[in-house]
């Protein structure tokens, strides 16, 4: 019987022939990602030697890598203590893939791990944050796990007592309209399987709109494959999974793509075109409450917020920018524009986009999550509503339990940002 890409790299990472669903496995991990949390891992990983007789030391340096980004720069005494503490573990442990607070290679660590090269097709990558799925993108298995499991994976090498989940094939066709692109594509998905629709499962994407989609758009759709309770998202690798590594992450070792057998066994086929498919709107307070945005045409907006690990890479500003170009934020409306790097940041500079949101208005912010979680720049107030190209809305997600937050496309936030209402980028702000 045929394997998935999922069953096929876990085969691989266990040094077995094959896998099927249901066989719990203990994989080598190619990867192990944390960002600020890992101060809780550090904790986690010291008791795991306590008794011992034995040193603190990770099974492999350079394959952990740790990024700053939720609370950068940090926001209290709390925070910037327990970033002193990581420095310190990643000091004594010699770990590279460090990402500190810096303008020059910081940046959200769901875009600096493909933007440096960090992830392969084929790779089983863990990350103590649930939107690791982000990097199936680039062919991988890559999951959120907690800071127990974690742990293990510093002091193993393994990720601990793995179920090889079950996968949904998701298959796309037609070319996108004008304004709507892969952003309304994981909405539409979302809201058709629902929040629950994926549990413990991965979805794994196809079809000839996924082949002609760019690696940004790619991991917009594998960040926001949780939010359907995946475990993961993958797209399996191709030409243009090995020209984004070799053209902008500038890999030269060589890189082998996996991709499923004719006969892998799906445990559900869905079937997506997008030729007919309008701007989507997720609606508070749950991922899945996705309308078409003519349902919510005129919604009232306080603030707009544009980046983040799903929407925060160059095209994103770039479609952004078009659109503001010569505009003006609408009066009582604010907004935050978030490049998802530091390379991105300088880039858009170069471009011009970071002048065109200043002049409309718009307050450009380091390279961070920002107000994404709720617990750094950019909080909401009283009852005061937010459309954003983040990738969550639940309550309390932007800091403020009675505010309301709308999810959208970068073109969509634009548009908006200039009438101060939801507005259809198709009909002009």
């Amino acid at each position: 019987m045929g394997m998935t890409v999922v069953e096929k790299i876990l085969a691989r990472a266990a040094g077995q022939a094959s896998v099927k669903v249901g066989d719990v496995v203990e994989p080598q991990v190619d990867l192990a990602m944390s960002h600020e949390n890992a101060a809780l891992v550090i904790n986690q990983f010291l008791e795991v030697f306590q008794g011992t007789g034995r040193p603190a030391k990770v099974w492999d340096p350079a394959r952990i890598a740790i990024i700053f980004d939720h609370r950068v720069p940090a926001e209290s005494p709390k925070t910037a203590t327990n970033q002193k503490k990581i420095r310190g573990f990643v000091a004594e442990h010699g770990i590279t893939k460090f990402h500190d607070i810096r303008g020059d290679v910081g940046g959200i660590c769901h875009q600096i791990l493909p933007e440096y090269g960090y992830v392969r097709p084929g790779f089983v990558v863990l990350g103590t944050d649930s939107h690791t799925t982000s990097h199936g993108a680039l062919g991988a298995f890559s999951f959120g796990v907690g800071a127990t499991e974690m742990a293990s994976a510093w002091s193993l090498g393994i990720a601990v007592n793995i179920e090889v989940p079950a996968t949904i094939k998701v298959v796309v066709k037609g070319e996108f309209p004008a304004m709507v692109g892969p952003k309304d594509l994981i909405l539409h998905l979302i809201g058709k399987l629902t929040a629950q629709g994926a549990n413990y499962k991965v979805l794994e994407f196809h079809g000839e709109t996924i082949r002609k989609m760019s690696t940004s758009g790619r991991i917009a759709i594998c960040n926001m494959s949780v939010e359907a309770g995946a475990t993961s998202g993958i797209v399996p690798g191709d030409e243009e999974t090995v020209r984004y590594l070799r053209e902008e992450a500038g890999v030269v070792d060589a890189i082998t793509c996996v991709t499923p057998d004719p006969d892998a066994q799906y445990i559900q086929t869905v079937e997506i075109d997008v030729s007919a498919l309008a701007p989507q709107i997720a609606c508070p307070h749950m991922v899945d409450h996705v309308k078409p945005i003519d349902q919510v045409l005129g919604t009232k907006i306080q603030q707009i917020v544009i980046g983040s690990c799903t929407n925060g890479r160059l095209d994103d500003l770039a479609d952004a920018a078009a659109i503001l170009r010569g505009k003006k934020v609408a009066e009582g409306t604010r907004m935050l524009v978030f490049p998802a790097s530091s390379k991105i940041f300088a880039q858009a500079l170069d471009k011009g986009y970071i002048h065109d949101f200043m002049r409309a208005g718009a307050v450009v912010m380091n390279s961070g999550c920002g107000p994404c979680l709720g617990v750094h720049e950019g909080a909401l107030g009283d009852h005061e509503v937010a459309l954003s190209t983040t990738n969550r809305n639940f309550k309390g997600r932007m800091g403020n339990p009675t505010g309301e937050v709308y999810l959208c496309s970068p073109v969509v936030a634009a548009a908006s940002a200039i009438t101060g209402v939801i507005t259809d980028p198709r009909k002009g702000a």
